[in-house]
């Protein structure tokens, strides 16, 4: 028992050893003076703003401010999104004639409407232009690894908010674009009907990722709903809780990376 113990204590010593750990746990926090600031400093409620930034950070040259300006963007989407929820409603017979109302008749409605939709379209080329910075700059290299998964991860959050949000107005141009990019998942490998290995499984056209995201076999209220839920709720929150990791990870490893 006590080899056993042993050969285990020292597996989770090269575990912790390791630049994956290391790029995930930054350090211990034992009961000193030093660790109680430390928990204070690495706090991304308690300490928001980095005590000092690095003059490259401030260079647009080399930023190209893409982060900053995705998340600007981010917020806008949620703060005229909220208003346009007041005015929508998620069912098949209201959806497109709520879409209209606030376009036509709500006072100011047609400007949140298109804050919101522009702001979209330019959150998706930000996102992109940032990663591909984050990239050229070699960002993603130790000790960031990482926030560079965390990164990517909010790059699929934010291609998923954009496709959820496209059947939201319910038109002719929306259901059948959700039908095509739908359809896709049937040639999910494993878990769609027509994609490899999903004899594997045992997965059929009543049970697959299309599935999943049409609540069915057509895309139909339960399609609306389904959207209206993972683009409103469910979808925000997992990004908005990636993005607080993010900027606390960019402050922990020493804030955005030099010039190569």
């Amino acid at each position: 028992m006590a080899t056993k113990k042993g050969a285990l204590d020292r597996v989770l010593a090269q575990v912790k050893s390791s630049s994956v750990w290391k790029s995930v746990f930054r350090h211990e926090y034992q009961d000193t003076y030093r660790n109680r600031v430390l928990q204070v400093s690495s706090n991304v409620f308690l300490h928001l703003h980095p005590t000092k930034i690095r003059r490259h950070a401030l260079r647009l040259r080399f930023t190209w401010c893409m982060g900053g300006t995705t998340f600007l963007l981010f917020l806008i989407l949620v703060v005229t999104g909220i208003i346009l929820m007041f005015y929508y409603r998620p069912t098949t017979e209201y959806a497109y004639h709520d879409m209209k109302y606030l376009q036509f008749d709500v006072p100011f409605g047609m400007i949140m409407r298109n804050m919101h939709r522009w702001s979209a379209h330019a959150m998706i080329i930000a996102v992109w232009l940032h990663m591909f910075r984050v990239f050229l700059t070699g960002s993603y290299k130790p000790p960031r690894e990482f926030n560079w998964v965390i990164g990517v991860n909010l790059l699929v959050m934010t291609m998923m908010l954009s496709f959820t949000g496209y059947l939201l107005p319910w038109d002719q141009l929306s259901i059948w674009a959700v039908t095509v990019g739908t359809n896709m998942g049937r040639a999910t490998p494993l878990v769609g009907h027509e994609g490899p290995f999903a004899d594997l499984i045992g997965v059929d056209a009543r049970y697959d990722a299309r599935a999943l995201l049409t609540a069915g076999r057509l895309v139909g209220p339960a399609t609306l709903l389904r959207f209206y839920v993972l683009h409103c709720i469910f979808i925000p929150v997992i990004a908005s809780v990636l993005m607080i990791v993010h900027f606390w990870r960019v402050r922990k490893d020493g804030g955005i990376s030099g010039p190569l």
